[in-house]
């Protein structure tokens, strides 16, 4: 039986060579950035959403599954010469594509930001490049070689990774997650978040299904390089994220029509953002956060239940957290009237929602008397 990933790579490697419609959903793509993409790169990648549209200026952006190169040269406009693009494919003829038109792209828009390298995303550590130079040398020709083949691989992730550890600020993907084959996905979520930078994030387009889907759909090669077979359901994609360690998941995009329906199971194109760095100690600072709504309670991704308006006691962390993207429109923030440094903060209990009293941050001595102030937005104050 041919396996998911072989069975991806040969459809893949027939489409760098002539346009095939089924591997793709419509998406519009900002015209600007497509003027100085090559007519070949547009008409031979594919994808179901542009995770580009969530990029910054001065990022480094890694790009899995990048296929001809389209996502990337996009990136690379956004992210300006300030920024870095990398690619990553299995698929060679792909790679031929891509790496063939980069410089086409670096003359046109007047910088060189986008490298291509060779390897699988669910391994983002292992150089394909590096390890086809040493095969070629000595070639796997019994179970000694192969063992020692596999050894090399090893050594290579370790000394000379594809993808370092917390060097990436957005890892984005068009349409690939789905491909990699089930056993293999937990791997992939986690080599994603290895390779992030804490503050870093991952911004996701792919095909998921409304239902799950059965054995005998996930067991066909062809469905599967068609991304149908591999996709995620709504709710497991998600939780993907979640699993991996990110937090502030949130769906950037969801079209409301399926792209294709099989056996009454719609599957549809989805762009999820997610965010590395809840990690770490908590610290009691005396600070508090208010959730201002519009919702009557919340929770968070670490088990924060928070009622609007009420004002909650809460560690350092997250009270850094919640000032970033994409919490920081949600909630107001009470800082202490004496500040707590760092180096001399207690450990602070995060199972706990208790609420913070005004005195805490204000200090139990507080006894101030005030004239008014005048008011932020201007006007006259009562």
């Amino acid at each position: 039986m041919t396996s998911a990933e072989s069975a991806t790579r040969d459809r893949y490697a027939a489409a760098a060579h002539a346009p095939e419609a089924a591997l793709c959903c419509p998406v519009d793509y900002d015209p600007q950035f497509l003027k100085v993409i090559p007519t070949e790169v547009i008409e031979k990648d594919y994808g179901c959403g542009d995770p580009s549209k969530h990029l910054h200026p001065g990022e480094t952006v890694l790009d899995l599954g990048s296929g001809t190169g389209k996502i990337c040269f996009i990136a690379a406009q956004v992210v300006g010469p300030n920024g870095k693009v990398i690619g990553v494919d299995m698929t060679d003829d792909m790679l031929e594509v891509a790496k063939r038109n980069a410089p086409i792209v670096a003359e046109r828009i007047g910088y060189a930001n986008v490298e291509f390298r060779k390897g699988r995303i669910q391994d983002l550590a292992l150089d394909l490049e590096l390890l086809d130079q040493a095969l070629r040398e000595k070639p796997i020709s019994d179970a000694a070689s192969f063992l020692a083949a596999d050894e090399l691989a090893a050594d290579l992730r370790i000394k000379q990774p594809l993808i370092a550890t917390d060097t990436i600020d957005v890892v984005v993907s068009n349409c690939v997650l789905n491909l990699v084959e089930s056993r293999l996905k937990r791997q992939l979520f986690d080599e994603i978040f290895r390779v992030l930078k804490k503050g870093g994030r991952a911004v996701i387009s792919d095909i998921v299904s409304d239902e799950e889907i059965p054995a005998h759909l996930q067991n066909d090669p062809y469905l599967w390089s068609g991304c149908i077979s591999g996709a995620y359901t709504e709710e497991g994609f998600l939780k993907a994220f979640a699993d991996a360690g990110f937090y502030g998941i949130e769906i950037l995009k969801r079209d409301d029509a399926p792209w294709q329906t099989v056996e009454g199971i719609e599957f549809r194109s989805v762009t999820i953002q997610a965010w590395k760095g809840k990690q770490g100690p908590c610290f009691e600072r005396n600070q508090a956060v208010i959730y201002k709504g519009p919702f009557l309670k919340v929770l968070d991704d670490d088990g924060h239940a928070m009622e609007r308006g009420k004002r909650y006691a809460v560690c350092d962390k997250t009270y850094s957290l919640y000032q970033k993207a994409p919490y920081r429109q949600h909630f107001a923030f009470v800082e202490p009237l004496t500040a707590i440094p760092l180096a001399e903060a207690k450990p602070f209990d995060c199972k706990s929602d208790a609420l913070r009293h005004p005195k805490e941050t204000k200090g139990q001595d507080y006894k101030a008397n005030t004239t008014p102030s005048s008011c932020q937005d201007g006007g006259n104050c009562c």
